[in-house]
């Protein structure tokens, strides 16, 4: 991961304003960090591969107690699990890199039909979660900072620990508790109503991305619906990652305001406020750009709690619902999938990180 340094001023403040690193420095940085991507996917796909086999082969775990011997030693030869492991690691190995992830034991579907299927309103759940994230966390940030070692700045660090620390489908449980059931503001479950998804369908090349679908309908009461939809999903999922930036922002913001050139415009009379604001932000928020990769593998693993307590029908709803069965086939080609995002998504990071910070090089 990108090691991040303490800010210090913004760019091309003061005299003595750091030699920007030539272009090649972003280059060789970017390239290693390209290269690095195919090793890590490839110890996540072999660690997942493994573990899938740690309780036997797929067959027997999924359907072992609805089949006959004869038929289950029929169905395990068949699928090619009695011969050796290695054999099986390699053979999977090569029909990965070739994107074929196999199919489904339980019904039969490719692996690649359900990850394009449901990939897309995962990635929508993320993209919501993200922006409660930013929303919530990025200005209670600031406002701890500015209230630095205050009552307000220790309330707004306990609700960063308790939204950090709270099980997302025990937050899930309470939004619905108090604004389906009591207050009966919000729906409880799904992605949209039925009628929504009716007209989505219609559109007869629906792009998995309801909002998007909804916009496209042209209806301003499809966009509300699936809207309405996502509020308590995206809250249940983006208070997580909320207190993590709260405590980021404030922990640099404070950081930045001991800075001289801060005490220099403090000297001239700028409001604190405004310090925090104009000065201390900017330098604050490329440490979070790092974090986002960590995040993203965090919100994925808690889609999968956020969309089982919710109904959101995405990848996480599916890896449940395949766990269950003991469709292990299914959940190492979903697992394997979530590990090529989470890896692209760093790599994406680390882009736009040594964009925006020339100290983040090689």
């Amino acid at each position: 991961m990108t090691t991040v340094t303490a800010p210090t001023a913004p760019p091309g403040a003061g005299a003595t304003a750091r030699k920007r690193p030539t272009g090649g420095g972003i280059w060789r940085y970017l390239l290693v960090r390209f290269f690095l991507i195919f090793p890590t996917i490839f110890i996540l796909v072999t660690l997942v591969f493994f573990l899938m086999r740690l309780t036997g082969d797929p067959i027997t775990a999924s359907l072992g107690d609805r089949l006959t011997p004869e038929q289950l030693a029929e169905r395990i030869h068949e699928a090619g699990y009695d011969r050796p492991i290695m054999v099986q690691y390699l053979e999977y190995l090569g029909r990965v890199f070739t994107g074929d992830f196999g199919s489904s034991i339980t019904d039969g579907r490719p692996i690649t039909d359900i990850l394009w299927t449901y990939g897309s309103a995962t990635l929508e759940l993320v993209f919501y979660a993200l922006i409660v994230a930013f929303i919530v966390g990025i200005p209670l940030g600031m406002v701890a900072a500015y209230f630095r070692d205050r009552w307000g700045d220790a309330g707004l660090r306990v609700f960063a620990i308790l939204s950090y620390a709270t099980p997302v489908f025990f937050a899930g449980l309470v939004l619905k508790l108090v604004f389906s059931v009591w207050l009966k503001v919000l729906p409880v479950a799904g992605r949209a109503s039925t009628r929504t998804e009716i007209k989505i369908e219609a559109l007869g090349d629906p792009s998995g991305i309801y909002l998007i679908d909804a916009i496209r309908t042209g209806s301003a009461e499809a966009v509300g619906d699936v809207l309405a939809h996502a509020v308590l999903p995206a809250l249940a999922l983006g208070l997580l990652t909320a207190g993590v930036f709260l405590r980021l922002v404030r922990t640099n913001v404070i950081g930045t305001l001991s800075r001289d050139y801060v005490d220099a415009a403090r000297s001239r009379g700028v409001r604190e406020f405004r310090l925090v604001r104009k000065h201390a932000l900017k330098p604050a928020l490329v440490p979070i750009i790092t974090v986002i990769g960590l995040q993203i593998a965090m919100l994925l693993g808690g889609a999968v709690l956020t969309e089982t307590t919710f109904e959101w029908k995405g990848l996480g709803f599916q890896l449940a619902l395949y766990l269950s069965k003991r469709d292990f086939v299914a959940v190492q080609g979903i697992v394997a999938l979530l590990a090529v995002i989470v890896a692209l998504t760093n790599f994406i990071v680390d882009i736009i990180a040594a964009i925006l910070d020339p100290r983040v090089r090689y």
